[in-house]
């Protein structure tokens, strides 16, 4: 079988994707496409329909788009989907929801679902502020999933860390009484903000306790990329939030 996570190829158009702050209106990231192939294209083309939902900025029937009631995972930027496919295979019972403004990780994760025939998945090429902001409604996330966001790691960019207050209070009103926050970052000074910022938001309590971590839950999977990382030296902090 065709590797759907295999990439070649042509260059995606760049979109700007905005959120507003303060009174101005600002990037909430750099919108790196890379190489977008045909396959990926053709995912878009063909793949969408299927798996795709389109931000209209009003309130979400999610079951309606999964065509049942069940608990629902939102992942906020999925990178290739390597952690959204091994979770929507392993938990079939549960809704997955991703969300990300990579074009060719969308197009890579679009072709992996149809491998899959998947039928609990679908995808937002959108950004997630405004995602969560309009469609999602308040209390009806079963658990939120943020895996490694852009560390912004020079010090004058950090403010453009997705994980700040103002955020924080966003992802607790959309969790379910019972939810569930999980991060993970391999920056320390990203996971020293992330604690920073969450053990002093209301609504949650760190599973581990004040500024701690957990080993890596079974329910997400160690990325090449991350072996590669640890066999380096380099460390990797998994955070989980339990909505109070």
């Amino acid at each position: 079988m065709t590797d759907p996570f295999a990439s070649d190829g042509r260059k995606a158009p760049r979109k700007p994707f905005t959120i507003e702050e303060g009174q101005r209106k600002v990037r909430s990231f750099v919108l790196r496409q890379g190489r977008f192939t045909e396959a990926q294209q053709r995912a878009f083309d063909e793949l969408w329909p299927r798996f795709g939902l389109d931000y209209a900025g009003t309130a979400r029937d999610f079951d309606a788009a999964f065509g049942r009631d069940a608990k629902r995972i939102l992942e906020i930027g999925f990178g290739n989907g390597e952690a959204f496919r091994y979770s929507a295979q392993r938990d079939p019972a549960r809704d997955h929801i991703g969300i990300e403004v990579h074009a060719p990780g969308v197009g890579r994760l679009l072709n992996a679902l149809a491998a899959d025939d998947a039928r609990n998945a679908r995808v937002y090429h959108h950004d997630a502020v405004e995602v969560l902001e309009h469609e999602v409604a308040d209390g009806s996330l079963d658990e939120i999933r943020i895996y490694f966001p852009d560390p912004w790691h020079k010090k004058r960019h950090n403010k453009r860390r997705l994980v700040n207050p103002d955020f924080a209070v966003l992802l607790v009103r959309k969790l379910a009484p019972d939810g569930r926050l999980h991060l993970a970052t391999d920056w320390q000074d990203y996971a020293e903000q992330m604690w920073d910022v969450l053990d002093a938001t209301d609504g949650i309590a760190n599973r581990a306790g004040m500024r701690g971590a957990v080993p890596r839950p079974d329910w997400r999977p160690q990325t090449h990329f991350e072996t590669r990382g640890q066999k380096l030296g380099h460390g990797v902090w998994d955070l989980l939030y339990d909505r109070c």
